[in-house]
């Protein structure tokens, strides 16, 4: 395998050891290894369709060809192929003046794991109207498994929103440095993005590392005193954010 792989990538000798004296496959080797190419391509295409909205499809190919033979897939999952995408792209010489590229990569990817992401029930707020507030506070909530959490000190969100492949066309969308936050998830049948304020991010980071409710409004607070947090909790109950709500055992 590792010497089929050589020969595509263009070694003309890799596979003289297989073949019979004098014989050259290479005019094979060639419509091959343009099929292939041109599949794995596609593949990143369509893992990475922002990315390739942003650059454009004749650049966007030629660092999809660049990268494949860079890191030929180890497998024949195309998902896999595609994950060393993003850090790739910011070391790519040709990428260095596009410093969103890599950032905007990474959403794409998420997008990915949360379609991919196993079917998990959705924490609505009937399930916690009545909850007294002492209970609750002291209760930890479980970000639903599709769940991505990004922050950012630049406008990524807003760039990779606006070149999403459903984005309406004409959004004039500024690098600037300006922090914003990002969920990306899929609580039910469909894949969905919600922008983040800093208290909102706050919070979720707080129960994604496992900390109560309570603690969880402690944070949201200290970076946005005016935080309304019943808003907060219902805008994100209403989003499918949670799966589960652990309460504390009654006293």
């Amino acid at each position: 395998m590792d010497a089929f792989e050589a020969a595509l990538g263009g070694d003309p000798v890799a596979l003289d050891p297989w073949l019979a004296t004098g014989e050259r496959p290479q005019a094979g080797l060639w419509v091959y290894r343009n099929t292939t190419a041109k599949a794995r391509a596609d593949a990143l295409a369509a893992l990475y369709p922002t990315v390739e909205r942003l650059v454009g499809r004749d650049w966007f190919r030629d660092a999809a060809l660049i990268f494949g033979g860079d890191q030929p897939p180890e497998s024949p999952v195309m998902d896999a192929f595609g994950a060393g995408f993003p850090d790739w792209l910011e070391r790519f010489p040709p990428a260095g003046g596009f410093s969103y590229l890599a950032p905007a990569a990474r959403l794409d990817a998420a997008w990915s794991e949360a379609h991919r992401a196993i079917d998990a029930p959705v924490v609505v707020a009937a399930d916690v109207t009545g909850q007294p507030p002492a209970r609750l506070f002291g209760a930890t909530a479980r970000l639903h498994p599709s769940a991505r959490l990004f922050w950012f000190d630049w406008t990524v969100p807003s760039i990779w929103l606006a070149n999403r492949p459903d984005a309406e066309p004409g959004q004039t969308v500024i690098w600037d440095e300006k922090p914003e936050g990002l969920i990306i998830l899929r609580p039910r049948m469909e894949v969905t993005s919600r922008r983040l304020t800093r208290a909102e991010w706050a919070f979720l980071d707080a129960c994604r590392c496992g900390q109560s409710l309570g603690q969880a409004a402690s944070a949201a607070f200290r970076v946005d005193p005016a935080t309304v947090l019943p808003t907060l909790f219902a805008g994100l109950l209403g989003a499918g954010v949670f799966t589960a709500i652990d309460m504390e055992p009654s006293q």
